[in-house]
This record gives C-alpha cells, sequence and structure tokens, in this order.
C-alpha cells in the first residue's frame, strides 16, 4: 500500500504544477484578473504565486523538502482564498455560491498542504 502516498502526491501536486506554469504563461490575463480583484501589485503578485506554485507543487510531487513545499502552497492558498474568493463581496447569488465553493476548496487544500508539511513526503520520497 505504500505506492498510495507517491500517487496521492502526484494528484495533489497536479493542481500546483498546471496552476503555476499558467501563471507564468498567461501572465497577461492572470495579472488583468489579479487587478480586478484588487490584489496589489498584480503583475509582480502573479508571478511571485506562479513560482511559488511550481516550488511547492515540485517539491510535493518529488517528495523532496515537503515540509518546506508543503508550507509554501499553504502562504500561497490562505491569501489567494481571501483576496480571489471573497464570497461575502458578491452579490449575485450564484456566483457567491462559485466563490465560495472555491473559497472553501482552497482552505481544504490548505489543510492538506499543512498536513503533507507536518507528516512530510513519505515512501518513496527524494528527501
Amino acid at each position: 500500500m505504500d505506492i498510495l502516498v507517491p500517487v496521492g502526491r502526484a494528484l495533489f501536486a497536479m493542481l500546483f504544477i498546471v496552476s503555476g506554469v499558467s501563471h507564468l504563461t498567461q501572465h497577461g490575463g492572470m495579472t488583468q484578473y489579479a487587478r480586478q480583484k484588487g490584489v496589489p501589485a498584480p503583475g509582480i503578485m502573479v508571478l511571485v504565486s506562479g513560482v511559488m506554485l511550481l516550488v511547492g507543487g515540485f517539491s510535493v510531487l518529488l517528495g523532496y523538502r515537503v515540509d518546506i513545499g508543503g508550507l509554501i502552497l499553504f502562504a500561497f492558498l490562505v491569501p489567494t482564498a481571501l483576496l480571489m474568493h471573497s464570497f461575502w463581496k458578491e452579490a449575485d447569488p450564484m456566483q457567491k455560491a462559485v466563490e465560495m465553493a472555491h473559497f472553501m476548496k482552497n482552505l481544504a487544500l490548505a489543510g492538506g498542504a499543512l498536513l503533507l508539511a507536518y507528516f512530510g513526503g513519505g515512501p518513496y520520497s527524494l528527501g
């Protein structure tokens, strides 16, 4: 059953790696969206968050310094939930529901990232 750990790490990491690549390759669109959401210095923050996503995602995927990678992902997820998915600001019920789902998803992922930071990468890790 040890194989479940690297499979779980890969599934968890995939979201962050794909998102990190998108932050860097679609910088203009991401910056515009972040600006609309009121993110300070959106151009820089999109780049910084893209790097955070890639570093944290590859850390978890490879099982290398998962303690640090998990904390990096946590440090991305909580502010992102608060800044980008502030459902309490939405008047439209449908948009409010969408933003709340994304907010809760980010908090759940943040919890998973903290568990990885605490317990580490497990079997088949690089260290």
